[in-house]
């Protein structure tokens, strides 16, 4: 009897339905393990990125810290008091310069043509021949 047994299990090891569902289930594997490498490989490139974004940030935020020490610092105050609100220390004196015409580079006032008299299609036409 245990030799009916022996053979019956050899039998069913060496069937086409036990090979058929051992290679089902090995596929089952390895599809289960390229799906757990992939999501791995996500999960990893989204870190990545992350930690980009967080030194990116680390450098931003390090730059506004230094923004914001000049802006709370006395010489910032102070130019900006004399820059937009016009503002001088005590004991100084302020200097006017009057500005002066521009100058036609050289050449005289006579000779520049004044556009404003000139009609419209000399004025094209002079701007296509010229």
């Amino acid at each position: 009897m245990s030799s009916i047994k022996e053979n019956g299990w050899k039998n069913f090891f060496s069937s086409h339905i036990f090979v058929l569902v051992v290679v089902l289930v090995a596929i089952f594997v390895a599809l289960a393990y390229g799906r757990a490498y992939y999501q791995d490989y996500l999960v990893r490139q989204e870190i990545e990125y992350l930690e980009e974004q967080t030194k990116k940030l680390e450098v931003k935020k390090m730059e506004l810290l230094g923004v914001l020490k000049y802006v709370k610092s006395d010489s910032f105050t102070e130019e900006k008091a004399r820059t937009e609100l016009n503002m001088v220390k005590p004991g100084e004196k302020v200097l006017v310069v009057p500005q002066t015409e521009a100058v036609n580079n050289g050449q005289d006032s006579s000779a520049v043509v004044k556009w404003d008299n000139i009609s419209n299609y000399k004025k094209w036409f002079r701007y296509f021949v010229n």
